[in-house]
């Protein structure tokens, strides 16, 4: 089997062009909210809505909703409570997450197991990217483009909320207002990212392609660009490779964007572990090859 008959065969079944479609869409959002994550440290709460929204599926499922309607409105109750909790105790703001979206979780496993014939507990955590509908792809694509609307529309008033709070203020932004339109974001990309790897595996697209990025330049512009192009590599990849390997697709694209992001960890010229010391070397013997 040559290259082009590689690349083409998985394209001529329909189940692959949409799992291929909502991958794409799922990595590129992913990928461009997950720089403000890296930059403000918000990655644990990425976490804590990922996991939060398990009830609101299986409610969502009992009541023959869309899974999207109960997955949102569970992920926005998530960041609320946090919110709550955080203003009006003295818990901080790691404990408050980790009380929340682990009860919330909790909620939805103990919802499964007196539902189990009609909920597939494995698809629900670690996504069924071969099982999407054309009616999951086409939510999939309204949520996702509305995300990537808005985040574009006000990235610079995000990004000065991420740098500088205080300064945002000073112009007449509301850092809570900001602050609350990046965490509503953040539950409707988390529904997105749902359908291509699950409960469990949502925080790795959240995290990995700004981390990545995050390694590779320093300038956030740049990164903009650079995490969704690395998450949308490493999804099809994953998705490929889970199609000749036969293994579970979700894990497959979240392995490959790790295995990424170690490569970039040890070989990034201007920040890898072996990468700079290379680098270093190198111009140590330039310098030293000098002339007197």
């Amino acid at each position: 089997m040559n290259l082009l008959e590689l690349l083409t065969e998985p394209l001529s079944y329909e189940f692959m062009l949409r799992a291929l479609a909502t991958t794409a869409i799922a990595s590129v959002v992913c990928g461009v909210l997950s720089c403000w994550l890296v930059l403000i440290g918000w990655s644990l709460m990425g976490d804590a809505v990922s996991h939060s929204v398990l009830p609101g599926i299986v409610i969502a499922h009992i009541l023959g909703l869309p899974l999207a309607i109960g997955a949102a409105v569970f992920g926005f109750l998530a960041v609320g409570l946090i919110g709550l909790v955080r203003s009006t105790s003295r818990v901080k703001e790691d404990a408050a997450i980790g009380t929340v979206f682990t009860t919330l979780f909790a909620l939805g496993l103990v919802l499964v197991s007196v539902t189990p014939s009609q909920t597939d507990l494995n698809h629900v955590l670690f996504g069924n990217l071969l099982g999407v509908s054309r009616s999951d792809l086409v939510g999939v694509l309204v949520l996702g483009v509305a995300v990537l609307a808005v985040l574009v529309l006000k990235r610079r008033d995000l990004t000065l909320y991420a740098f500088d709070p205080g300064h945002a203020h000073t112009i007449g932004l509301s850092p809570a207002f900001l602050g609350g339109l990046l965490l509503g974001l953040l539950a409707l990309t988390a529904v997105v990212a749902l359908q291509a790897v699950g409960v469990v595996l949502v925080v790795a697209m959240l995290v990995i392609p700004g981390a990545t990025a995050y390694l590779l330049t320093d300038r956030f512009s740049s990164m903009l660009v650079i995490a969704p192009a690395l998450a949308l590599l490493c999804g099809v990849l994953g998705v490929y490779g889970s199609y000749y390997l036969d293994t579970s697709t979700g894990p497959m694209v979240v392995l490959a964007q790790g295995a990424l992001f170690a490569l970039v960890y040890l070989f990034s010229p201007r920040r890898g572990l072996i990468g700079t010391r290379l680098s270093a070397r190198r111009r140590r013997r330039r310098l030293a090859a000098r002339p007197a």
